[in-house]
């Protein structure tokens, strides 16, 4: 059995966004959301590169990474640290994982696609479950607030 637990998997696969983490030639962090992140298998998440020339250069020079996931209405997820390998479309495993995400209804066009070996997971849990609150309350707290407060009903 890998890494990624069900629990894992679950939130990975439910989740429209993941942040994916590199480091730039100059040292500083490169944080950029990913909307293709899924599971590959229990060791590996998988993202395309629709438009990340940013994260496909730092991976290149230097393959950590780190991933978050977060269910932002219970403020819980995991952060996914690991080893990324760049696949781009002259690679001999390309033609395989960009169908996974063709299978999966993604149309635009994919340069490469990355495979991360996850070598550890942690949990990510707010503060808020320090007061006693359990997901239930937090939530229909957030619920109620991206409803009332966003200027776009998450509902759409």
């Amino acid at each position: 059995m890998g890494i990624l637990t069900d629990q894992m998997q679950r939130l990975v696969r439910t989740q429209r966004l993941g942040y994916t983490a590199t480091v730039n030639p100059d040292g500083t962090p490169n944080l950029s959301p990913k909307g293709t992140l899924n599971v590959w298998d229990d060791e590996h998440l998988i993202f395309a590169d629709i438009r990340s020339p940013g994260t496909i250069r730092n991976l290149r020079q230097n393959p950590a990474i780190e991933i978050n996931v977060v269910d932002p209405l219970v403020r819980k997820g995991f952060r996914f640290k690991g080893t990324a390998t760049v696949h781009p479309a002259d690679d001999h495993r390309f033609a395989e994982l960009e169908a996974f995400f063709r299978e999966r209804g993604t149309t635009s066009p994919i340069r490469a696609v990355v495979l991360v070996r996850v070598t550890r997971a942690l949990p990510v849990i707010s503060p808020a479950y320090d007061s006693g609150a359990n997901e239930e309350v937090l939530r229909a707290r957030w619920a109620d607030y991206y409803i009332t407060q966003s200027p776009v009903d998450p509902r759409d």
